[in-house]
């Protein structure tokens, strides 16, 4: 038997596009491969992507609120449909659930969901519910569009663009740390309160209330700007940057000193002892988006405090390379798979 880790998430991912059949129907104009699937439907382009969220892999109830995962279960959607460029219109929602779950947990589940719906302007149309052995599991469904001259996949890139980031990156895996401490602290002993300081806060939000930059998708229109690629940072910024290049064909070059990272991210990193670089390149669930763009088009984007340029692509599909303040070139590697992550 293979081991997944042999394989990768790119590899296996590949794997499974590979094995599945060329679609049968004109209106399919994109399957497997990018952040949704794309469907012609006249003017526009629908989009729809699905994500999964099980108990004990993708979340901890011992301290995420049902009303904050419900909500964060929608931006996981939203934000792939913002990463082609386009705005969410309809959600559908399938839930498994085990015994143990009260009807009040359930409608507070769906109030975050609702508040997601109407945080994004987007309806919530349907889905299923069903009963689980395992817990909570969650299925969303966005659907969304995009006019076909503005749409953006992950294989359009093109060396010397320049590589963008909007937000900072790091403070979700930041924020898991603290919340895992302070479970482990609880659960040695009961009595304690946790200690979520203030300062924290930023931390702990980008952790259990992410949201989706649908906002960055109408700063870009507003501007002319239609990025040449991008992709949603729900996996960390090294495996994100990977999945562009390997489908743009091209190589990168990324600068160290030039990832934004908040500074509570920093205090916090130092604090556990790990790299803040590592955490943005590795952590993941950011919902940030890597795009890029040609120098011509950056100009715009100079003065735009909310995003920032990290590098810029390269001919050589072989060098994805991150540059150190120092001067050192290390080859940018993506985690294996992990069950843990998405």
């Amino acid at each position: 038997m293979t081991d997944l880790n042999s394989l990768g998430e790119i590899g296996l991912i590949e794997r499974i596009r590979q094995a599945t059949p060329t679609p049968i129907h004109s209106e399919t104009i994109l399957g497997i491969g990018d952040d949704t699937a794309v469907f012609d439907w006249g003017p526009d382009y629908g989009l729809l992507t699905t994500d999964m969220l099980v108990e004990g892999i993708h979340f901890d109830l011992t301290y995420v609120p049902l009303k904050h995962l419900g909500y964060k279960a929608v931006t996981f959607g939203v934000s792939d449909i913002a990463a082609m460029n386009g705005l969410p219109i309809q959600v559908t929602i399938g839930v498994g659930l085990s015994s143990r779950f009260p009807v009040e947990a359930v409608d507070e589940l769906y109030e975050g969901i609702r508040a997601a719906c109407t945080a994004y302007n987007v309806d919530l149309v349907g889905g299923d519910t069903t009963s689980s052995r395992s817990g909570l599991i969650i299925s969303v469904s966005v659907l969304g569009k995009v006019p076909k001259d503005l749409i953006t996949y992950r294989h359009t890139a093109q060396p010397n663009d320049v590589i963008c980031v909007t937000g900072d990156l790091g403070a979700a895996y930041l924020g898991l740390q603290l919340l895992e401490r302070e479970k482990q602290v609880f659960l040695a002993d009961p009595t304690m309160q946790p200690d979520l300081s203030e300062e924290r806060a930023y931390l702990v939000q980008r952790q259990l209330r992410p949201d989706a930059r649908t906002d960055m998708v109408h700063e870009l229109r507003d501007l002319g700007i239609r990025p040449t690629a991008m992709i949603d940072i729900s996996d960390g910024l090294a495996s994100e940057l990977l999945h562009l290049c390997h489908q743009s064909g091209t190589g990168a070059v990324i600068f160290d000193e030039n990832i934004p990272i908040d500074d509570q991210t920093h205090l916090a990193a130092d604090e556990f002892k790990i790299s803040p670089i590592t955490a943005a390149l590795n952590g993941g669930e950011d919902y940030e988006l890597l795009f890029t763009v040609r120098p011509q088009a950056f100009e715009k984007l100079e003065t735009n405090a909310r995003i920032t340029a990290i590098g810029y692509l390269t001919p050589d599909p072989k060098q994805i390379i991150l540059s150190t303040k120092a001067g050192q070139q290390t080859p940018i590697r993506a985690q294996g798979w992990e069950s843990g992550k998405e």
